[in-house]
């Protein structure tokens, strides 16, 4: 019997994986099946279960993925490395790449993003379970490590003068980017959504910019 190599492995396991991705993107995740993946990829039940024991491990791989994928942690480096630029050039700058590529990915990743968040409403315990295999940092979790802190610096230094708790002020944005991200996919992938209008990403992070600008106490004209 020919020895089976780790390329071969990695090679069956990144097509059962993109079999599941294709699969997410007509279905909503909770619904996805292992059965959908087994039709999906044309293998066998066994042929599955030889590289991952169920459709959860699957769908961690998926995700880890899709963080690779949909990385933007070296573009927002770039949009706050100029040590000379102002707040509100940096903030500009950096609800750009966000809207940019919320729009890049909108029909694809950030509508599995949003099925997941779905999942994880109705089935906590099934995504604790699926997001603890998950490899790879979030961006969300990457900007509230590493921009939101040096906000909080400028805030507590006096070079900014935020009009509420700058923690309050953290958890408005925080909420405003789910509220764009879930309008803007329902609106393009649902056909449905609180705000009728078309909504799209790159114009609701510029008027976000200029949300947070104003609440910091920022110059919006700058």
């Amino acid at each position: 019997m020919p020895k089976v190599t780790q390329e071969y492995m990695d090679n069956k396991r990144k097509f059962i994986v993109d079999c599941a991705y294709r699969v997410c993107l007509r279905k909503p995740v909770e619904m996805v099946t292992i059965s959908d993946v087994i039709a999906e990829t044309g293998l066998s039940q066994g042929g599955i279960y030889r590289f991952y024991k169920d459709l959860d491990e699957i769908l961690s791989d998926m995700i880890s993925g899709m963080r690779r994928e949909y990385d933007i942690t070296g573009k927002l480096d770039e949009a706050i490395a100029d040590g000379n630029a102002s707040f509100e050039e940096s903030t500009r700058r950096v609800c750009a790449v966000l809207g940019e590529a919320m729009e890049k990915h909108l029909m694809d990743i950030q509508k599995i993003n949003f099925d997941l968040t779905v999942l994880t409403i109705n089935e906590p315990q099934r995504a604790e379970k699926i997001i603890k295999n998950v490899k790879g940092r979030g961006n969300m979790e990457y900007m509230s490590k590493v921009i939101f802190p040096r906000i909080f610096e400028a805030a507590a230094k006096g070079l900014l003068k935020p009009m509420h708790d700058p923690m309050q002020l953290y958890n408005f944005v925080s909420s405003a980017y789910v509220g764009i991200e879930t309008n803007c996919i329902l609106t393009a992938c649902y056909g449905t959504a609180s705000m009728r209008a078309k909504c799209s990403p790159k114009d609701m992070f510029e008027v976000l910019a200029t949300t947070i600008i104003t609440l910091f106490g920022g110059n919006i004209n700058e």
